[in-house]
């Protein structure tokens, strides 16, 4: 069946479905899997589909990571035979309070169980999902590697028909070239929306359907990372720390992690919330400043940078979710923000929503349903031991955004000594790109230059993440008005995009006539949202590149 399209390139082949799932992530991926499962259980067919916009499966997967094994062990109980990449149990667990040059131990008995990992494990969230990938395709999911899903397709009476991939080999200048290649449509009864953090069409589901009408408004924070080869005297297996404070002050949310995975190796990231007010301020720098801490420099010393990465996340936890299902579809994973940020974990979450959007679609299919809500979906969700873990964390970011002692103690006060079950619920009322001063009103901060041994600079960082894009195509960084970069962001705000985006994509450079642009290096670009989220005119709109660009993680 052939269908004309919005680009007028004429007609685009289309494939039909009984679920279209978009995005090869844990929560797509887990859904993908129940799906077939179910199906197996009842000796009935289910068609199902992935698509995926990175190269490979895990290619785009970037997260910490420490990982609660509940919605895995639900989801695949005999995860151990089948060779699961969960490895390095958790050993040891240490908070850190940061001051510039010491370090403060929270003793064990202090430590909320938040923080506590007993039973988890350190791993790399990117080969748990390409071990997940495998399990998908043996059940007979159909997954679609490097196809970006560019566009959401609408049935006549306004419910979700299905998705569109984009256009391939699309000129700079926006015509075709010899390569191009006309996107596909995918229809489905249902279409499960995965796409992570700040998921391109989740946010335009959002816009449509008003899902976030009845939530606070989401928050996030950029978690940037790097893997270390570290000498094996110092390496400890299954260690892992967390801090807060330093390089920060005390009014910015943020802190660190440090796991110690397998083969010498350690992650070390860097969160900072979106919230963060100084315009001045470089997550990116901060990071690799804290780097330079005698506490963290003893660990990394001598060693290796192996790889680099950077995504947003997800904070605004249980009152930030928006409305997870629509007629014809249905959010899940962190597109709808199911991460428990004071945990700083979401997988589990992932893969439990997962599930339970596709319990719900699978049973409305079997009943001869297409294109309402699955409202058996919320419904599950609210009777759940994630929706419980949601519930008594629902006040952590907020707490945390009144600065770091009133928030740790009220943290503490409330996980420690009342287990999350406390009488009020704390609300913000801010998105984060609102939160930023102007430079006038804003201390600079001045940064080191890297040293190329611990700390280095966004280039050469990007190098290692293996990003690439076709360079003849259409730039996915986009302006709603090309004057505002200069006119406002640049005059009123210093120019914040040239120091929050973690990869050197922004640049202000000089016209001939000395005046000044803002250059867009889009094949920098690692697909982290930072920009799409904390641009404070909202003038950014980053939408899809062609399929298979972007980083290109190894093992992260």
């Amino acid at each position: 069946m052939a269908e004309a399209n919005q680009q007028g390139y004429g007609p685009r082949e289309s494939m039909e479905y009984d679920v279209v799932i978009v995005g090869g992530g844990p929560a797509g991926l887990s859904a993908a899997i129940r799906l077939k499962q179910l199906a197996a259980e009842n000796g009935v067919d289910i068609g199902v589909c992935v698509l995926e916009k990175g190269s490979e499966i895990g290619a785009h997967t970037l997260s910490g990571a420490v990982m609660d094994p509940r919605a895995l062990d639900e989801l695949i109980p005999d995860w151990k035979d089948k060779g699961a990449p969960l490895t390095v149990p958790v050993t040891e667990d240490r908070f850190l309070f940061l001051s510039e040059k010491r370090a403060f131990k929270t003793p064990n008995w202090a430590l909320p169980d938040n923080f506590k990992n007993h039973g988890n494990y350190v791993i790399s969230l990117g080969n748990v999902t390409r071990w997940l990938g495998q399990q998908a395709e043996a059940l007979g999911v159909e997954i679609f590697p490097g196809f970006a899903a560019a566009e959401v397709l609408y049935n006549e009476d306004g419910s979700v028909k299905g998705v569109a991939t984009g256009n391939m080999g699309i000129g700079k200048d926006g015509e075709p070239t010899e390569n191009f290649q006309l996107g596909m449509e995918l229809h489905a009864k249902y279409t499960l929306f995965c796409e992570g953090a700040r998921g391109h069409l989740g946010r335009q589901l959002n816009d449509q359907f008003k899902l976030d009408r009845d939530a606070d408004p989401q928050v996030y924070g950029i978690g940037i990372k790097e893997l270390w080869e570290i000498d094996p005297a110092k390496h400890q297996p299954g260690l892992v720390i967390h801090t807060a404070g330093w390089p920060l002050d005390t009014q910015t949310y943020g802190g660190s992690f440090l796991y110690h995975a397998d083969n010498n190796q350690v992650v070390v990231g860097f969160v900072v919330g979106l919230g963060y007010s100084n315009p001045y301020l470089s997550p990116f720098e901060e990071f690799q400043r804290y780097k330079t801490h005698p506490e963290i420099r003893k660990v990394l010393e001598g060693g290796k940078r192996i790889s680099y990465g950077a995504r947003v996340i997800t904070a605004g936890g249980l009152m930030s979710l928006p409305k997870l299902v629509f007629p014809g579809g249905a959010l899940a994973g962190d597109d709808a923000g199911f991460l428990n940020a004071s945990r700083i974990k979401g997988s589990h979450a992932a893969i439990k929503t997962g599930m339970l959007a596709a319990v719900a679609a699978f049973e409305a299919v079997q009943v001869g349903r297409q294109h309402d809500e699955l409202t058996a979906y919320p419904e599950a969700f609210k009777q759940s031991w994630l929706y419980d873990e949601l519930y008594r964390a629902r006040n952590f970011k907020q707490w945390m955004s009144k600065g770091l002692y009133l928030g740790t103690l009220m943290v503490g006060l409330e996980q420690k000594l009342l287990g999350g079950k406390v009488p009020w619920t704390l609300h913000h009322h801010h998105r984060d790109h609102e939160m930023l001063e102007p430079a006038s009103n804003s201390k600079p901060i001045e940064y080191p230059k890297p040293d190329g041994k611990l700390t280095f600079d966004r280039l050469s960082s990007v190098f290692l993440s293996n990003t690439n894009h076709e360079e003849n195509q259409p730039a996915h960084l986009t302006l709603k008005d090309v004057r505002v970069p200069v006119d406002v962001n640049l005059r009123t705000y210093a120019g914040p995009e040239t120091r929050f985006c973690p990869a050197g994509v922004y640049e202000f450079v000089k016209n001939d006539d000395g005046g000044d642009r803002l250059q867009i290096n889009a094949q920098n670009c690692v697909h982290c949202k930072t920009c799409d989220i904390k641009d404070p005119t909202q003038n950014i709109v980053w939408v899809t590149p062609e399929g298979g660009g972007g980083p290109n993680y190894p093992n992260m």
